[in-house]
């Protein structure tokens, strides 16, 4: 193991080289609302994000190196760190703010302004920041050698590469243009249909699967192992648990077919996030002494340039002032001991955050486990206390402390990114700031489209997780949760853990259903084909590296694309782009289908490969 005594960054303190600069913040807040806007859409249309800190590290060098002319690798990494809080504020916003919309959409609730979602982002955001930077010394450079951090390392190696960085800029382009024309043809013109399926009725069970780009690339990037476990939870529910309910069921049971099976995915997403919670309990432990002894604890070299945080009274004041926020804004229904929930529920789930996406990278963060606690214990709390607007003011609430974990596990991943090539700490915090605020300025637009064109989140984009929240907070609300399907999907979800599968995936897969997961798994395989064939060593990390940019591309892609016939919807166009009018009932639609999916794959496979040979060549 590294001594982590004895390690020097790429760039040593000593040395002073551009970060912030007009260059790297321009594109950095480009690349937070493109990202953040793209990811809102993957996570609204599957329940999952993608990190972007790679895509973001590799178009900065594109930028930065290749078409600049300039070789700045803390500027390139500046670049990368204001990019990739797009992602991470998309993804603890469309985890819980769609809620409030389709409360509005039914009568419930009036409907959230662009405003309200704009400061319950902001202060999410920044909190998130504010709470990693006392954990930074503690988790970054006092664990380094012991916590990998994954994806931070990955981004400095990429940054690292810059003489590469052209070619796999032009990847994520080719990757992005490939997606967007994909989702033109099936969204926008509706030659093929998005999504192949058949229903066996008479035994209740149903198989198929998504065509889309998007999916296909989260299968990819997550690998096989996760893709089997979440198509295994898809196939369970709807050729297993469906048939049962079929056979077994009443006709109102079988009719609402769909929201039983959601009802068992809650229960089993539930009981997940808290046994993920339960087995984090030593490294939380592990992690607060740490931090708190660092913060007591003089450090060697405290005043080294790659030494230098944010000012802690800054830091503790700025946390106050928004804590304060929370409770005196009047536009954010979230009461004086809703306040103090963030407090401790957010600094506790930051702390977590930060830690598990050093262990297990970004894409495990438990964020949704976490989410779900804090729903349950807020509005059983709000509940008990006998409060008003319950049901608004827990999801105001767990959006706020949703979006603080989701941002801490980003920054901290940053940070280490930082930690590495030698960046100055407090520059990148700064960083992080400016891509919150840029990407929460556009979040409450983008949620506004895929509302406003999909009838409150119910058709073509579901936002399941958000879906699930609203299911779990009206149940304890009214008093009417299902328990007995709850505690169905618990009791699966407590035999999985037996077994030893990462309990969450097959949680988010019975709850997503067949036809998104394998479409998961249709990028698994791709995967473990290229894993699994006989090129050399280093043809092999090319081909994967290739694939994960290509990838990363067609989810920013298709996400731009979705959002601009989101915006077709709403002005009353999408009708008249249709060139062949509607053939969604046809054989045509379907066989369109397949083929389009053929190509996808095939198009996906040949991104893998292209230039490895090359690899072998320069060796």
């Amino acid at each position: 193991m590294e001594n982590k005594n004895e390690f020097k960054p790429y760039i040593p303190a000593s040395k002073i080289t551009p970060e912030i600069t007009v260059t790297s913040v321009i594109v950095g807040v480009l690349l937070s609302v493109i990202f953040g806007a793209a990811n809102a859409y993957l996570g609204l249309k599957v329940g999952m994000t993608v990190s972007a800190s790679i895509p973001a590290a590799v178009i900065a060098m594109g930028v930065i190196r290749v078409i600049l002319r300039k070789n700045s690798p803390l500027e390139t990494n500046m670049v990368q760190t204001i990019g990739s809080a797009g992602e991470s504020l998309a993804a603890g916003a469309i985890f819980t703010l769609p809620v409030l919309f389709m409360w509005a959409n039914s009568g419930t609730a009036k409907m959230p302004s662009i405003i309200e979602i704009t400061i319950i982002s902001l202060i999410g955001g920044i909190l998130g920041i504010l709470f990693m930077i006392p954990l930074r010394n503690a988790l970054i450079v006092q664990e380094h050698g012991v916590l990998p951090y994954p994806e931070g390392t990955a981004c400095a190696e990429v940054v690292l590469a810059g003489e590469k960085g052209g070619q796999g800029a032009k990847t994520v382009f080719l990757g992005m243009g490939f997606a967007a024309l994909t989702k033109f043809i099936t969204g926008g013109l509706g030659v093929a249909t998005e999504t192949i399926s058949h229903t066996f009725k008479g035994l209740g069970a149903k198989i198929g699967t998504s065509t889309s780009p998007a999916i296909i690339s989260v299968g990819y990037i997550c690998g096989p192992k996760i893709s089997s476990i979440l198509f295994g939870g898809g196939l369970l529910s709807w050729l297993v648990i469906s048939p049962i309910i079929t056979a077994f069921g009443d006709a109102a049971q079988t009719e609402n077919m769909a929201q039983n099976i959601k009802y068992i995915g809650a229960g089993a997403l539930i009981a997940g996030g808290l046994i993920s919670l339960i087995k984090s309990i030593p490294l939380i432990v592990k992690t607060f002494s740490s931090a708190i002894g660092s913060l007591f604890k003089k450090r060697e070299n405290d005043n080294l340039r790659t030494n230098r945080d944010m000012n802690m009274v800054v830091v503790i004041i700025g946390i106050i002032a928004l804590i304060v926020a929370i409770w005196v804004i009047d536009i954010i229904p979230i009461p004086f001991i809703g306040a103090v929930m963030i407090v401790i529920f957010g600094f506790f789930f930051a702390t977590v955050s930060s830690r598990m996406v050093g262990l297990v990278g970004s894409s495990n963060n438990p964020v949704s486990g976490m989410t779900i606690a804090t729903v349950l214990i807020t509005a059983s709390l709000l509940k008990l206390l006998g409060f008003e607007n319950i049901m608004v003011t827990t999801i105001a609430i767990a959006a706020i402390i949703c979006i603080v974990t989701a941002i801490a596990g980003d920054t901290s991943q940053d940070l280490k990114t930082g930690f590495l090539l030698g960046a100055t700490p407090k520059k990148q915090q700064i960083g992080e700031i400016i891509g919150v605020v840029a990407s929460a300025l556009a979040i409450g637009a983008t949620l506004y489209l895929l509302s406003g064109a999909t009838q409150g989140f119910t058709v073509g984009v579901e936002a399941p997780q958000a879906n699930m929240l609203k299911t779990i907070v009206e149940g304890i609300v009214d008093g009417n949760l299902p328990w007995n399907l709850i505690f169905i999907g618990a009791a699966i979800a407590v035999i999985v853990e037996i077994l030893r599968l990462p309990v969450l995936p097959f949680a988010i897969g019975m709850y997503l259903g067949v036809e998104t997961t394998a479409c998961i798994m249709i990028g698994g395989l791709i995967r473990l084909f290229i894993d699994k064939s006989k090129m050399s060593e280093k043809r092999r990390e090319s081909a994967i590296n290739n694939g994960t940019l290509f990838g990363s591309g067609m989810v920013a892609g298709e996400g731009i694309v979705g959002i601009v016939l989101a915006i077709f919807t709403v002005l009353g166009i999408d009708k008249k782009i249709q060139i062949f009018g509607d053939i969604t009932q046809s054989s045509l639609y379907m066989i369109l289908g397949f083929v389009l999916l053929a190509i996808t794959i095939a198009v996906y496979f040949i991104s893998c490969v292209a230039g490895t040979k090359k690899v072998d060549t320069d060796e």
